[in-house]
């Protein structure tokens, strides 16, 4: 059949809805993701999104044209069709959403046997070039479906994770109308959390603000929340639910890498010496936390389906991204929100000290700057001219471009899942950092979207 080839991108499919994808496209994806995967149930998920109800109606059609068995899980969150795949020992599962974009886009996570992720490295070509050639097995007899909620098994999983949250916390959280709202009303009847809770209606139009608290503005009112009800902190997650960001007592936004490190830390004083993975755009201070607490530290590439690969070839306990993805062994190797707002919580409920005084370390190290995204009509050949012009830096390719000189580096690379340059950069003062985002900007001829 004909598509948009371009919605398979390095670890999930995503695209503009209906234009690139559609019921049609999703069928079709289902029968060759049910071929793909070994014999067994699949599970199938999806966000709240206006066409996320049709996409899962279709994949579910083409799994049991190709005679396998389905389990619907309804509306949940990413976190838990890992979750579910893994508890249940299921051959796959496909979740239909698209994260943390727009309301136009939508999108397919699969999930294979094992919670193993398929990316453009591990199976996504394979189907995509099975959909191009309608080359499907023919099967005779259609498969089935069944239906199970697992929300409050999920949560108690995420609690057991993490353990006892031990005293009493007043918290904020902004779901930004996305999928962490069905998990607020379990964590309010088995923890001792207080929680004042922002956009909790399920909307996939987001008429708040969109749901990716990587932006710092879309937590903007999960900031003042915290200052004017004097919180503990606040939690943003995104859309989907399996990302999660942190606002201090003080109302001010951790990074990802500051989040990264204090887990980092606590993980590695309970398990010294464990191997704990961070991607290629985290902050210097990652991997200066896990060798100071005795840890191994390994830089990968960005993404969830190359994190949580990496993760099972070195036995990793720990991995953590910039964006507020945060893996953990004991979840199967996956990706969770809920369990890292929940291992942050915990640590509050041992200590007397604020959130701003556990984070304060880890802060004042570096300077960075917020991850800006250019409209660029061709990233590759960007690249190229940042390479030459910044060649005197050491240069390595492990993810995009990333130049370090001895005070300042930069990370530069194509979005994987939005027409984007994506440029992180890190300096040992602010006013290095002013200096160099300028410069790099002129470099690369665009202003950030």
């Amino acid at each position: 059949m004909k598509f948009h080839k371009d919605i398979f991108k390095a670890y999930d499919i995503r695209g503009l809805t209906p234009q690139e994808l559609n019921p049609q496209v999703a069928y079709a994806i289902g029968r060759a993701f049910a071929d793909f995967v070994p014999s067994g149930k699949i599970a199938v998920g999806r966000d709240m999104r206006t066409d996320s109800g049709e996409l899962a109606d279709a994949i579910v059609a083409g799994l049991i044209k190709q005679g396998r068995a389905v389990l619907d899980l309804g509306q949940i969150t990413s976190d838990m069709i890992y979750f579910a795949v893994g508890k249940y020992k299921l051959a796959g599962g496909a979740m239909i959403t698209a994260s943390h974009n727009p309301g136009q886009y939508d999108g397919i996570k699969l999930t294979g046997q094992g919670v193993v992720p398929i990316g453009i490295d591990s199976g996504l070509l394979e189907i995509e070039k099975n959909i191009t050639t309608d080359h499907f097995q023919k099967i005779n007899k259609q498969g089935a479906i069944s239906s199970q909620i697992i929300t409050q098994d999920w949560v108690r999983h995420a609690l057991a994770v993490v353990g006892k949250i031990e005293k009493p916390l007043h918290i904020g959280i902004d779901t930004g109308n996305g999928m962490a709202a069905i998990v607020l009303p379990y964590l309010q009847n088995l923890t001792p959390l207080k929680i004042e809770s922002l956009f909790v209606e399920l909307d996939g139009t987001f008429p708040n603000h969109v749901a990716n608290p990587l932006v710092e503005a879309n937590t903007k009112d999960l900031r003042k929340l915290v200052l004017e009800k004097k919180l503990a902190c606040g939690i943003a997650f995104d859309g989907d639910g399996d990302r999660a960001f942190v606002v201090d007592d003080t109302g001010q936004l951790l990074t990802g890498s500051v989040l990264g490190s204090i887990l980092a830390r606590e993980i590695l004083e309970k398990f010294p010496g464990e191997t704990i993975l961070y991607n290629a755009i985290c902050s210097d201070i990652v991997p200066a936390t896990i060798e100071s607490f005795g840890g191994k530290s390994v830089r990968t590439r960005v993404g969830h389906s190359f994190i949580k690969a990496e993760m099972k070839k070195r036995k990793a306990i720990f991995a953590c991204e910039h964006s507020g993805h945060f893996y953990f062994r004991d979840n199967f190797n996956a990706d969770s929100g809920l369990i890292a707002a929940l291992m942050l919580l915990k640590i509050l409920s041992q200590t007397d000290k604020p959130l701003s005084e556990i984070a304060a370390p880890f802060k004042t190290m570096f300077a960075n700057s917020p991850e800006l995204n250019f409209s660029t009509p061709e990233p590759a050949e960007t690249l190229k001219v940042l390479e030459r012009r910044y060649q005197d830096g050491e240069i390595d390719k492990l993810d995009g471009l990333t130049v370090r000189y001895r005070d300042w580096w930069f990370n530069a690379r194509p979005s994987n899942t939005e027409p984007f340059l994506r440029l992180n950069i890190e300096a040992n003062s602010e006013t290095l950092l002013k200096q160099k985002q300028k410069k790099l900007t002129k470099d690369i001829g665009s202003k950030p979207s």
